[in-house]
């Protein structure tokens, strides 16, 4: 099957699966991304930059199609703060959605407090709205896979990402990690093209890709959720 691009960049998934990642920073790689070109961007930056943030939200007003979503990841503490920043940076805010790991609990530092949840702000440009009815809290009963430190767990991921493109939509992710995202995208049939700065870490991620099974005919987003819970035990 021949690849297709989008600008230089191979998108997953097509015939060779190392294809959609890519190892470089992304504010080097994603200039090459062809304006109004992006249908979802879903990434999740290191929550302490908020420059990241800002420079996301410049980035996402120039790839994403009008009325489409930018899904970003943060931290409770710094959510405010990632929000502003993004608002002012030209994306709108429409909403936090939460993702609550009832499993594993995290202690923020200085607070003495567990963290549960996982805030994800729901960015705009235009107007985006889901293709149906979600949740605004997933909760999830399993810790993360161990494959990276901050990796999250795809229930969320599937349930967002199913609901914010369509099956042959590209989906952005900046900041790659261990690859749910693109390991996501390929069970539910899109492209996706991502950038992970760390050589190891963008193997890892290719690794898992590799090893994460397309979409069988008649396929439905529940199964997916219990074949990534089975990898995840």
């Amino acid at each position: 099957m021949t690849a297709e691009t989008l600008g230089p960049y191979k998108l997953g998934p097509y015939d060779q699966d190392t294809w959609g990642i890519v190892t470089g920073d992304a504010r080097e790689l994603a200039r090459a991304i062809p304006d109004e070109s992006v249908d979802l961007i879903f990434t999740d930056p290191v929550y302490d930059r908020i420059e990241d943030y800002r420079w996301l939200a410049e980035t996402a007003a120039r790839v994403l199609k009008p009325d489409r979503a930018c899904l970003v990841w943060c931290s409770k503490p710094k959510q405010n703060k990632a929000r502003s920043a993004m608002e002012d940076a030209g994306l709108a805010y429409v909403y936090t959605l939460d993702y609550t790991v009832i499993a594993k609990s995290y202690r923020l530092m200085f607070y003495h407090v567990f963290c549960w949840t996982t805030p994800c702000l729901w960015m705009a440009k235009g107007r985006s709205l889901p293709r149906y009815w979600i949740p605004d809290t997933v909760i999830s009963q399993n810790g993360t896979n161990g494959q990276h430190k901050w990796n999250k767990n795809p229930e969320a991921i599937i349930t967002w990402l199913d609901a914010f493109s369509k099956p042959g939509a590209i989906v952005a992710d900046f900041f790659c990690g261990g690859g749910t995202v693109p390991a996501v995208c390929k069970q539910l049939n899109r492209r996706w093209l991502a950038f992970e700065i760390d050589p190891d870490t963008a193997a890892t991620a290719r690794q898992r890709v590799q090893q994460t099974q397309p979409p069988l005919p008649g396929l439905v987003v529940q199964q997916i959720e219990l074949e990534f819970a089975e990898v995840a035990q």
